[in-house]
């Protein structure tokens, strides 16, 4: 047993010893100019920020349809789930005794017109008095009052859709008596279609933050674009508005409610779907980006490796805030213009040259590989020594 565990140290000593000498050759194919690594240019320059939420989309109008008659519902003349337009009728309550109210009105209509006809030039004959005439009138008038009512009420026994959009399940089925004031049906109009969202406060504070210092441009006229990545991943090809951002914050969460307004007509977008809103318009002005891949994080701050002079690699320490993607957002240690160190890090050491990647003539597999598995303890240890 002790042969075997002998056996297998020798083993993996000459593992080893293979491996820097391979390391060797490599550089020395390099021309001794150091290690492979993937460099990044620096830039300042405006760049768009958009902001993601999670949101719902709502009809733009929800519409309760209610009785406005007491009655017997006799027919339902829509498809439930189905779309329906403006001024279609929905339900049908029986008739009978509001033709007979109009029937009545228009009688009681009539004599008082006739009351009225025959008052009027005897008045101005002076043969009545101002009562007399006073009182035909007010009776005409009242009795043509009536007849427009009885008439209103009929026509409430045709039960109309108050917006286009899609119908909700029935309330109550035919045969059923209702009164003034039912709840029937609901209708929601989705064109257009709002989507609702929420804002975290801090977050809308810290953009604000950003503009009082420069950083910072917002829309003309806080005008904001929005687009919409849907339940399935894909990308909504409609772009929308947000067209209203609230100037309060809820107290209960924290956060300040938006809204954004898109066109549906091809109703591609269901009231109550989750969705995904990006919300653009803010640019970030000369802003400093880099790849989190190439900050170094350390007890003692965070740095980047940056190429001077000879591709000699200097450590420099810098301070990130926003996370944009998959870059960091540089508030101070880079102006722009510099070149650092994306990939391979464990092999850029502070002092030393290194060869970038993207200017060298050519970069083996092997190169690759190692650049793409690097060991921890390195990694660690290489951190600790930029710290330093």
């Amino acid at each position: 047993m002790r042969i075997s565990h002998m056996f297998s140290a020798a083993l993996a000593l000459f593992m080893l010893v293979q491996l820097a000498a391979c390391k060797g050759e490599e550089q020395a194919r390099q021309g001794g100019k150091g290690p492979l690594v993937s460099v990044f240019h620096v830039e300042a320059k405006d760049r768009p920020w958009p902001a993601e939420f999670q949101a719902q989309a709502s009809g733009s109008r929800s519409v309760e349809v209610r009785a406005r008659v007491q009655g017997i519902i006799e027919k339902r003349l829509y498809d439930e789930g189905a779309f329906v337009k403006e001024g279609q009728q929905l339900f049908q309550i029986e008739r009978d005794q509001y033709e007979a109210q109009v029937q009545q009105a228009q009688a009681q209509y009539d004599s008082a017109a006739r009351e009225w006809q025959r008052i009027r030039p005897l008045y101005e004959k002076n043969a009545v008095s101002q009562k007399d005439r006073d009182n035909a009138r007010a009776a005409y008038d009242s009795a043509r009052a009536a007849l427009r009512e009885a008439k209103i009420n009929l026509d409430y026994c045709q039960v109309v859709s108050p917006v286009s959009g899609y119908s909700s399940k029935e309330n109550y089925t035919p045969g059923n008596l209702v009164s003034n004031n039912s709840l029937l049906t609901y209708v929601e109009q989705t064109d257009p279609m709002y989507i609702d969202f929420s804002i975290a406060a801090p977050e809308r504070m810290r953009r604000q933050q950003l503009a009082a210092e420069g950083r910072l441009r917002f829309p003309e006229k806080n005008l904001y674009k929005a687009r919409l990545r849907l339940l399935d991943g894909s990308m909504s090809p409609v772009e929308g508005v947000v067209n209203f951002i609230d100037s309060r914050v809820q107290p209960t969460t924290g956060v300040i409610q938006a809204r954004a307004t898109f066109d549906n007509s091809t109703g591609s977008i269901m009231p109550g779907q989750y969705v995904r809103i990006f919300m653009e318009g803010d640019v970030l002005v000369d802003a400093v980006l880099i790849p989190q891949k190439s900050l170094l994080i350390t007890q003692k701050g965070s740095f980047v490796m940056v190429l001077g002079k000879d591709n000699i690699v200097q450590s420099v320490p810098v301070t990130v805030s926003e996370t944009i993607g998959d870059m960091y957002l540089v508030d101070s240690g880079l102006k722009g213009g510099e070149v650092i160190v994306s990939e391979g890090l464990i092999k850029a050491r502070p002092g030393q040259p290194v060869t970038p990647m993207n200017d060298a003539s050519q970069a083996s597999d092997a190169g690759k590989r190692e650049d793409a598995a690097p060991a921890a303890k390195d990694g660690d240890d290489n951190a600790e020594k930029a710290a330093q």
